[in-house]
């Protein structure tokens, strides 16, 4: 099995401050997270590496979070990575839906290549339930 991890997950591990308290869900998802990288499960996609990346204003610590994320290839997207997106996308609205661009791609990345998304964020969470059924 692999998981494609999304950016929240990535953000408990790597971003959080060393002092904040983690709910047991969230400790459950390191954890889980933790245990998949140890199994080689885990694989990255671009977008999700520029998500973990943004918004740092500590160059050192943009290095540091940049050197962990090295371990980690970019899986190679196509252009039916995409359209499969647009598709998803628009099944969604007709669902009612809302989801951002990066979610709905890591849906239609996930689908097409039979991978688990592990994420706490419950827009992702409504996107992947809807596309799940055709």
């Amino acid at each position: 099995m692999k998981f494609l991890v999304d950016t929240c997950v990535w953000s408990l591990a790597l971003r959080r401050k060393p002092t904040a308290a983690l709910s047991p869900d969230e400790t459950r998802l390191i954890a889980l997270l933790a245990d998949a990288i140890h199994d080689g499960q885990v694989v990255m996609v671009g977008p999700v590496r520029q998500e973990i990346l943004s918004g740092i204003a500590v160059p050192a610590r943009f290095d540091s979070l940049l050197k962990a994320l090295a371990a980690f290839a970019d899986e190679p997207l196509e252009s039916s990575d995409y359209e499969e997106a647009a598709r998803l996308s628009n099944q969604c609205r007709s669902r009612g839906i809302q989801s951002g661009a990066i979610d709905i791609l890591l849906c239609a990345i996930a689908r097409r290549r039979s991978w688990t998304i592990l994420t706490n964020d419950q827009g992702l969470q409504r996107c992947i339930v809807a596309t799940s059924t055709p």
